[in-house]
């Protein structure tokens, strides 16, 4: 668990997901050119995810995903009380 954060997190676009890594990221003390140096890909590559721009490979996104020790988990999508902007 991030310290003060909870454990899970919920990103239902490009842009949520990006600054979910980011703060993991910053968390774990790790310049961008660090993670893409453990993940095999460049620093251009970690700031296009953070910044929730569209076009990553899913074997990117699954290496960085693992290098930060997180997992992803999928579910039903709770639509209760979700504005449409939301959901898309």
């Amino acid at each position: 668990m991030l310290k003060g954060i909870p454990m899970t997190h919920l990103a239902r676009s490009s842009k949520q997901l990006g600054t979910l890594i980011h703060n993991a990221r910053v968390h774990r003390a790790l310049t961008q050119q660090a993670l893409a140096d453990l993940v095999g890909t460049g620093q251009k590559t970690i700031s296009r995810i953070e910044g929730g721009q569209l076009g990553t490979k899913l074997e990117t996104l699954f290496g960085i995903l693992a290098a930060l020790d997180l997992d992803m988990r999928i579910g039903p999508r709770d639509k209760g009380g979700a504005d449409i902007g939301e959901i898309f």
